[in-house]
């Protein structure tokens, strides 16, 4: 049955959801939260503990894809179904990097059909024999899900095609999106039958289950999760084709780690999350990392590698086969290149037998010497372009083989077959050079298994014919993931057939000597490299990415895919207008700091001018012979004077304290330590030339400081503009008596020791000198700036000489965001409301007028 929650947490995947109802009862789950499975299909935001433990080991790897690592077919005496290990499956090969004793689990569906009578049996042999819990997709939606979303949306996109091109004749079609949803769903089901959320780690692979981290997150807030993308990231300008783009990014940052095989990949992604999440990463000590709501989100650059144990058994099968010696005998006195490839449009299958046909032309010594054998695996898709390339294949094989070969020789050997590793071992053996011309990859371990089978087995006496030295050759595209890792290799844009003509020349007419050479380098690296080290490099990054899950307050917010959790200091919480009412009304002498936007007055507000409201609700906190009221702004003193006139007690701060009035009756005040701004005839002109330069940017020039903005120019540039400026300002005003930062958006010079933190010591000490040490401080603020007089206010406890010891600190951000306040308001409502409150429990003094009419009536 669908669960209640199912709608709730697919609003943006609006229209028909398909019938997800199968008749039939659920095997017996292993429980590790109290209550029945009925009661887990209710999708709430909060988070789910173990009360009880887990019949399970405590210490797991639950590892999700879309396919089980395990062969299945049926038994021809009494048509019962078996399985077996999947040994050339990368999910089962991983497990050798993970500590021994941890339990490893699979979530995953089956390449075969499971009738629906037979699930329950099949269910409960994979989860005794296998530790395998296989996930049944209806075909409505397996169609939908794997041909539909994933083979024409995701697939092509993520490899540089845009499936919604006039070509393509076609547009995105909502219901595949739900189907893909749907299944992720039921993915998410079968995780949560075993999961032990407080002990468990999740692994999830690849772009077939992008939205499955915000089921798990939006159950267990804190999961230990973990996401590897084993295709390519494109580009941002492709990705953000994508209808549901930002629905699939927020779903992939509800994971604490993400895994991308190169930086390329990587930095498209996080250029995504840049441009239409707002999201800048930060790198400490080696580290990338994302913050997010609190969160730290881990970005994970590494390769995989191949299963050295694997490919070695391979190997001493091949010495014992007969097909190395009937390979050797075949092509006897031939250079033979090799190519290994799926039946894919982004293969580049055909740009190679260009190739191969260009360098027979250019270079005839090969005719009649060089072999190409081109082995292409099945389809394992479904599509019109499939079919186009396959027959343009075999067309380019028969055009070459006809013009340049004769009768006991062909230069291309196309076979249109699955071979086993154990003859691709074979082939790999005889091979002079490997060629990988993919136009689009996210790995390709071809190259890699070749290197390996010609450094031959140390413990063979045939060593697969090598008796001399080991030697290997590849040329590579450079659009494939494995090209930064193999320096060796010519590395080649497989577009350009003839120089990828010139390089398999080369590559086959090199000195031995500098082919050994380059064999010996790709073979240490991939020696070290295996799919070992690559999953427990993971699972370490992972571990110490989920570090800090237990020390901080976890809850959720949001709906549907726009679901995130926050994560705070265990001590920050919602300011109670109770307790600070409370305090409030104790307190014989009260510091009351605010910033202005963003915390009285909206972010997002055209009309900049204080409302009537807050008008009369600082004149009444004012009116308190207890009270000191300041607007500490960033604002300039002219706009602040002229908002607040109707103020004649309020404090102001403006420029961020450069200028302060204690009270409109009072004259301004420059608190800078230095008055001369020659400086800005420095600054002004290079801010000039990357405004210039930059478009949507723009300079405010204040009394005591510049600040250049780029919030309207494209986030990427801007971002980089800003960087350089900075540099470049740090440079031109290293001599002066300047301050230059970066904030959200901007750049800002600024005189020295100018800072909201610096304007709150000034107001707690003058109170002191007058002796009313503050008993009660209330500072509110929404941004960076306002951090400053968070951590003054910190301190200024631990100083006696600034405020009273029994004083009660209330230092509070807006937003549920990190901050060094202890408190939070959610927006500048909730301020405004607690400030009302807070006027009610005033007490202000009678005015002139009111004293006059007393005395008169005396």
């Amino acid at each position: 049955m669908i669960s209640r929650s199912y709608t709730n947490l697919l609003d943006l995947a609006s229209g028909n959801f398909p019938a997800m109802e199968v008749k039939r009862k659920r095997f017996p789950r292993v429980m590790t939260v109290p209550g029945n499975v009925a009661e887990l299909d209710d999708d709430q935001a909060y988070s789910v503990t173990s009360e009880n433990p887990s019949s399970i080991s405590s210490d797991r790897m639950i590892i999700v894809a879309n396919q089980l690592p395990l062969r299945a077919k049926r038994r021809e005496d009494d048509n019962s179904w078996s399985f077996s290990w999947n040994e050339d499956s990368l999910l089962l090969q991983l497990k050798d990097g993970l500590p021994e004793d941890m339990e490893v689990l699979y979530v995953g569906s089956l390449k075969v059909d499971i009738q629906p009578d037979e699930q329950d049996e099949v269910s409960q042999i994979l989860l005794e024999k296998f530790r395998c819990i296989p996930t049944f997709l209806p075909p409505d939606i397996l169609e939908n899900f794997y041909d539909g979303f994933c083979k024409r949306n995701l697939w092509p996109l993520f490899h540089y095609m845009l499936p919604y091109s006039a070509d393509q004749k076609g547009r995105f079609d909502r219901s595949m999106w739900e189907a893909y949803v749907s299944a992720n769903k039921l993915f998410f089901q079968k995780v949560v039958e075993v999961i032990n959320p407080d002990d468990d780690y999740i692994w999830i692979h690849d772009y077939h289950l992008m939205v499955l981290p915000t089921f798990l997150r939006r159950r267990f807030n804190r999961v230990k999760m973990g996401f590897f993308l084993h295709s390519p990231f494109p580009s941002s300008e492709i990705y953000r084709t994508l209808p549901v783009r930002e629905e699939i990014l927020k779903a992939l940052l509800n994971s604490d780690i993400i895994g991308f095989h190169t930086f390329d990949y990587a930095r498209h992604f996080l250029s995504c999350c840049s441009r239409m999440l707002g999201l800048e990463y930060q790198s400490k000590r080696g580290y990338l990392g994302l913050e997010y709501y609190g969160r730290t989100i881990g970005i994970k650059i590494m390769p995989v590698g191949i299963h050295m144990n694997r490919i070695e058994s391979v190997m001493k099968l091949a010495d014992e086969d007969a097909k190395t010696r009937e390979l050797t005998q075949q092509f006897a006195g031939k250079t033979v290149v090799l190519g290994v490839d799926d039946m894919d449009i982004f293969k580049g299958i055909n740009l190679k037998l260009l190739a191969m046909e260009q360098m027979l032309k250019q270079h005839p010594k090969w005719q009649g010497k060089a072999v190409l054998i081109q082995i292409v695996n099945p389809v394992r898709g479904k599509g019109r372009d499939l079919q186009e390339i396959e027959d343009e294949i075999k067309e380019s094989c028969r055009r070459i083989n006809k013009e340049y070969g004769h009768p006991g020789y062909e230069p291309i050997v196309l076979l249109d077959r699955h071979v086993p590793i154990t003859e691709r071992v074979a082939y790999y053996s005889i091979a002079e050079c490997v060629a990988v011309t993919a136009v689009r990859d996210g790995m390709n371990l071809t190259p890699y298994e070749y290197v390996v089978c010609r450094q031959g087995i140390s413990t063979s006496q045939k060593c697969l014919n090598f008796s001399g030295p080991k030697k290997s050759m590849l040329v590579i595209s450079e659009f494939i993931g494995c090209t930064p890792s193999l320096s060796g290799a010519f590395r080649v844009n497989p577009w350009n057939v003839e120089s990828t003509s010139e390089a398999f020349n080369e590559a086959i007419s090199m000195a031995d000597s500098e082919k050994q050479l380059r064999h010996e380098k790709h073979y240490r690296y991939v020696a070290t490299h295996d799919v070992a080290y690559w999953s427990r490099s993971f699972l370490q990054d992972m571990e110490r990415t989920c570090s800090e899950h237990f020390r901080r307050r976890c809850w959720g917010i949001g709906f549907s895919f726009g679901f995130r959790v926050v994560a705070l200091d265990p001590n920050f919480r919602k300011l109670s207008v109770d307790a600070i009412v409370s305090s409030y009304s104790r307190a014989d002498s009260r510091a009351i700091l605010l910033d202005y936007d963003g915390t009285v007055m909206p972010q997002n507000s055209i009309n900049k001018s204080p409302s009537e409201q807050v008008i009369s609700i600082l004149n009444t906190l004012c009116a308190d012979a207890k009270n000191v009221v300041f607007i500490v702004s960033g604002r300039g003193r002219d706009s602040l004077s002229k908002w607040f006139r109707p103020c004649k007690k309020l404090g102001i701060a403006a420029e961020h304290g450069y200028f302060l009035r204690q009270s409109q009756n009072e004259e301004w005040k420059i608190c800078g330590q230095n008055s001369d701004f020659g400086w800005m005839q420095i600054a002004e002109p290079v801010m000039k030339l990357y405004t210039e330069a930059t478009d949507g940017s723009s300079i405010e020039r204040k009394e005591s400081a510049l600040v250049w903005q780029y919030r309207d120019a494209d986030p990427g540039f801007g971002s980089s503009q800003a960087k350089e400026m900075l540099d470049h300002l740090e440079s031109v005003l290293a001599n002066e008596p300047v301050a230059v930062k970066s904030g959200q958006f901007i750049v800002e010079v600024k005189p020295q020791g100018v800072t909201k933190g610096l304007v709150a010591e000034k107001i707690f000490s003058s109170m002191a000198e007058d002796g009313n040490h503050a008993d009660f401080v209330l500072c509110i603020g929404d941004d960076r700036s306002d951090e400053d007089m968070f951590e003054i206010i910190g301190n200024a406890l631990s100083s006696n000489n600034i405020l009273s010891p029994t004083a009660s600190v209330f230092a509070c951000t807006v937003g549920q965001k990190p901050s060094k306040a202890k408190y939070y308001l959610d927006d500048t409502a909730e301020v405004i409301s607690m400030l009302e409150y807070l006027a009610e429990a005033s007490s202000p003094l009678p005015s002139s007028e009111d004293e006059e009419e007393g005395q008169n009536a005396s």
